[in-house]
């Protein structure tokens, strides 16, 4: 795809080559707002409309070829009216973005605020144009061998210039910027774990720290004995590197002195279940266990692009859950960071430990006044919840709302279910405090109900806590209009407009 997608200012650049208009439903005509437009396409677009053939489902984009004016012109077709809703705009925008790379279009003019009219503003469809562009614009390929795809993508103009009002520019410019940084996320994800170790993730935060302005900071293992992250180092044991938690910090000026959010996530690198072990099928995917640190780690590199004024901090607690001799049992206890001893009643309910010594020990070392973890925790939030939303479990009422309106608005769903103290005798052990994993019922509130144990007071008080379970939503088996099969870096773009509202 594009290496580079890049708004422009309409007034101090050369025309675009191709425009791209919005259209509701299918008009007996072509809207008032566009007539200007048309004449400068000698009619085109009015005679398009107008046509039987021409196809008004949501999220469709038909081009057309005028014979004055620009040298294409993009129909986005938004569907009904009382139906719109923000991701049916990215879902045009990702389909535009293909077509026009396919067609080895340089630069579009977006008119697409006339179309809109009332349904959205022009900042927050700038963010959906962005979102789905970006979210296009993405395709791992680093592994395949074949010349053919290296010759075709080195025939495609290397940017793409993108033209529109200052106010719809500026939502533009944060959907590619944050879209950048979920496809740095959505790269991560996909790497393959004989690559995307424990090790290489260290090795990438510490470069991308440097490069970027972050703070960071590795907790090895040896360092991790000593502070006794027994969790931490159970699941990584057996591991191909050792495990590590990885510090990440962003501390503008402004909010040095302000005590920081707090984002937690996990980071498995591959997950064979341990000697609990998954069947073969079950493995196939399970390099993307990584999925919730990788979203903290793109959501570190958007907050630090976008000078956001939010002391931040991000934990990426990772390790690698194997078979050996040297692997952790079932019946193990082990002790955690805060003290509390886990008996090992599943060796595949392995990221809530090395989740609970982060949370633990970033409660402690950092004293945050909120936190946010992300987590592909149970399979049991996608019995639940499919495909379509991420679990949310957070009993902080303003930080609940933060996350459902950021939700709302960036098209990453969430839907909340409950974490109350009912279900706390799920997870009571004879020998330990708590076991790792209780009967099949409300997995993924036990899930939850397990992390409470290792969010703790500080100073200030009981930090906000949210615990989202992206085990749903981390990754696709099918393509769609933004996302082809493979990760979807879900959790950036929603933090990132969190963090915002916070």
């Amino acid at each position: 795809m594009y290496r580079t997608l890049r708004p422009a200012a309409t007034t101090k650049t050369a025309p675009p080559d191709a425009l791209a208009v919005a259209l509701f439903g299918k008009p007996a005509r072509l809207p008032a707002e566009y007539a200007t437009l048309d004449r400068r396409c000698g009619g085109a677009l009015g005679r398009a409309v107008k046509r039987a053939e021409f196809v008004a489902d949501a999220g469709r984009v038909t081009t057309i070829y005028p014979d004055t004016g620009p040298g294409r012109v993009y129909l986005l077709s938004l569907g009904d009216r009382e139906k719109f809703a923000g991701q049916v705009l990215r879902n045009a925008a990702a389909k535009l973005l293909r077509i026009a790379w396919e067609g080895k279009v340089r630069s579009i003019g977006l008119e697409l605020t006339p179309g809109l009219g009332d349904a959205i503003d022009a900042q927050p469809a700038g963010r959906a144009v962005g979102d789905g562009m970006a979210a296009a614009n993405f395709e791992f390929i680093k592994f395949k061998s074949d010349q053919n795809d290296k010759r075709q993508l080195s025939a495609i103009p290397a940017t793409l210039q993108l033209h529109a009002s200052a106010t719809f520019r500026k939502g533009l410019s944060w959907g590619i910027a944050v879209g950048r940084s979920t496809n740095i996320a959505r790269d991560l994800a996909a790497s393959p774990p004989n690559v995307a170790n424990p090790a290489y993730l260290v090795r990438y935060c510490r470069t991308m720290a440097r490069q970027i302005g972050l703070r960071c900071r590795i907790v090895n293992a040896a360092q991790a004995k000593k502070l006794k992250m027994g969790g931490l180092l159970a699941v990584g044991a057996a591991g191909s590197t050792p495990p590590a938690l990885i510090c990440l910090e962003h501390r503008p000026r402004a909010a040095a002195s302000k005590p920081p959010v707090l984002l937690v996530g996990k980071a498995v690198t591959f997950d064979t279940g341990g000697y609990s072990i998954k069947p073969g099928a079950s493995m196939m995917g399970m390099k993307y266990d990584k999925s919730g640190g990788t979203a903290v780690i793109g959501a570190m590199h958007a907050i630090a692009t976008l000078k956001l004024p939010v002391h931040v901090v991000g934990l990426i607690p990772t390790a690698e859950n194997m078979v050996d001799r040297t692997a952790y049992r079932p019946n193990d206890i082990v002790r955690m960071y805060n003290g509390v001893t886990v008996e090992i009643t599943n060796t595949d309910a392995e990221g809530r430990l090395i989740l609970a010594d982060a949370l633990a020990y970033g409660c402690k070392t950092y004293k945050p006044k909120s936190i946010i973890d992300l987590a592909t925790l149970t399979g049991a939030v996608v019995v639940t919840l499919g495909h379509e939303a991420a679990g949310l479990f957070c009993k902080n009422a303003a930080l609940r709302k933060k996350l459902l309106d950021a939700a709302e608005d960036t098209g990453q769903q969430l839907w909340h279910l409950p974490m109350w103290d009912e279900y706390k005798p799920l997870l009571d052990s004879p020998h330990a405090d708590l076991v790792n994993s209780g009967p099949r019922l409300a997995s993924s509130i036990q899930g939850a109900v397990f992390l409470s144990h290792f969010v703790q007071q500080n100073k200030q008080g009981q930090p906000a806590w949210a615990h989202l379970d992206i085990a749903g939503v981390s990754d696709t088996d099918n393509d769609s209009a933004m996302f082809n099969k493979g990760p979807t870096g879900y959790g950036v773009r929603l933090i990132v407009r969190a963090l915002e509202g916070l």
